[in-house]
């Protein structure tokens, strides 16, 4: 089986908080005026990617990896995690405030829903001016102090703000409280799990006029208490180079303008690579094809690959591996 470079179809999700950047700024097949997340690639059951190009089209992410999982995937990673694609990748476009929410850690996640943990990452792609994210707590909290604020609904004064622009990045771990705020259209690449506790949501109504669900028991004990500032990435913009921006237990990201093409050996890699392009166009080939990329799309490279080309002059890329 040849494993050319491999675009998905994107999985298109309603939100309470969504809006219309998906189709407007990343040319998304979006039919609703709600729409608050792609899902570029996914293996969360239920939401699995089937590939949109080439002889594979209409192919799923899980069939691939049942019939090519370490030439797919990666020795490494197949040792790893199995027959699991470990890495879920999104757009977001916020309209409106997301919940105040957190994820909780690898071991709790598995004791609790017997799934991963979820730390992520983000990449502000667009934002309105004066849009902000939460991240973490403005000073170190007691959990007592916690639980007032909620039931007095004082939490946003316990909350630290960070105002964005285009290219600001950040790394969540778990335990850490967050929203993305309104106005603010990112990537965001994290661990595969969709375990989410929500403790806060403005007090608003879907469309059933009901209000949506909290996990505020348990997200008490899921929470880390501790004001840190290790959220903001500071991260090496170097021209025609590959800059690390997040390496991690769970991925590293880095970060790529190009004005020229590019070629990488990645035949000592063994993970495969994934490219999120957040501007301009490229067009990426290994050893069995090409793929065309251009700003809100997304290509997954086989770990077989022994070379990766990417042929541009002008292109902005995060390119994720495990």
């Amino acid at each position: 089986m040849d494993l050319y470079p491999l675009k998905f179809k994107p999985i298109l999700k309603e939100r309470l908080w969504g809006g219309t950047k998906l189709k407007d700024v990343l040319n998304k097949p979006i039919e609703s005026d709600i729409t608050g997340e792609s899902w570029e690639l996914s293996g969360v059951s239920g939401d699995i990617s089937e590939v949109a190009n080439g002889a594979l089209e209409g192919t799923s992410l899980q069939e691939l990896i049942s019939l090519q999982g370490e030439s797919l995937l990666g020795k490494s990673v197949v040792e790893r995690f199995g027959n699991e694609f470990p890495i879920l990748i999104k757009f977001i476009d916020a309209k409106q405030d997301l919940s105040i929410q957190l994820h909780p850690n690898d071991a709790l996640a598995k004791k609790r829903h017997n799934s991963f943990g979820k730390t992520e990452m983000w990449y502000i792609m667009d934002a309105n001016p004066g849009s902000q994210l939460i991240v973490g707590f403005n000073k170190d909290v007691e959990k007592s102090e916690y639980i007032e604020s909620l039931e007095s609904g004082t939490l946003l004064d316990l909350m630290n703000y960070e105002e964005v622009k285009e290219g600001d990045t950040y790394f969540i771990n778990t335990g850490k409280i967050h929203a993305i705020g309104a106005g603010v259209l990112l990537a965001e690449i994290q661990q595969t799990s969709d375990v989410t506790y929500r403790v806060y949501d403005f007090d608003r109504k879907d469309k059933d006029g009901n209000l949506r669900e909290l996990h505020t028991s348990l997200a008490v004990d899921a929470i880390d208490y501790e004001r840190k500032n290790d959220f903001k990435v500071d991260y090496p913009k170097g021209k025609d180079e590959t800059n690390t921006m997040v390496d991690c237990p769970y991925f590293k990201t880095n970060f790529l303008e190009l004005t020229q093409p590019l070629k990488l050996d990645v035949s000592q890699r063994d993970s495969f690579t994934i490219y999120m392009c957040v501007g301009g166009a490229a067009q990426i080939s290994n050893d069995w094809g090409t793929a065309s990329i251009q700003k809100g799309e997304t290509v997954l490279v086989a770990a077989s690959s022994s070379t990766i080309d990417i042929d541009t002059r002008n292109a902005k890329l995060l390119e994720v591996t495990i």
